[in-house]
């Protein structure tokens, strides 16, 4: 009979025990790591590879006529940059789907919003043409930050401008960086 309320209680132990463990290893989440290796002489930094430039709201009245709007500033943060590469500049090519009206802009993919396109420029204001490389830019230490701005421009419907219609839009871009 003691060597039965042994077992007993020694079973009773080893399953609170077990019961105990499965409740701590119950406690954490899931990590997901992504990235990419790439051949290239620099690295994207994490920021800068998917990013979302926040548009300030834009009165309609500016974009009349083919105006524009205030640029918004954004950048291309570059990283670990082997100089020693005989590739010493890059480029970067802004694809996405462009506007009818002005082809060398992007158009509004979603939304209500119309009469107007999203132009991207180096940071000097240089119109940089969709699906066409900027112009080169020296890289010159291991961290680059290239930069640039994004503005709106009314579109023109002959000579006369667009018709404006306010709301709310979005458009994309994906980035291609060449070295030379």
């Amino acid at each position: 009979m003691k060597l039965n309320k042994l077992a007993l209680l020694l079973a009773t132990i080893a399953l609170g025990a077990a019961s105990s463990a499965s409740f701590a290893a119950n406690d954490g989440g899931d990590i997901t790591f992504k990235g990419s290796i790439i051949e290239a002489p620099c690295s994207i930094a994490a920021e800068s590879a998917n990013q979302t430039v926040q548009m300030d709201k834009v009165t309609s009245s500016v974009l009349k006529n083919g105006g524009k709007s205030s640029p918004k500033a954004f950048q291309i943060r570059l990283t670990d940059c082997d100089l020693t590469d005989a590739k010493k500049t890059v480029t970067a090519t802004f694809k996405g789907q462009t506007s009818i009206p002005q082809p060398d802009l992007l158009a509004f993919t979603t939304g209500v919003a119309s009469g107007a396109s999203l132009a991207i420029a180096d940071a000097r204001g240089n119109l940089i043409k969709a699906n066409t490389a900027s112009l080169a830019t020296k890289l010159i230490s291991s961290d680059n930050v290239l930069q640039f701005q994004a503005y709106l421009q009314g579109d023109m419907d002959g000579q006369t401008g667009a018709t404006i219609v306010p709301g709310e839009f979005t458009t994309s871009a994906t980035f291609a960086l060449t070295y030379q």
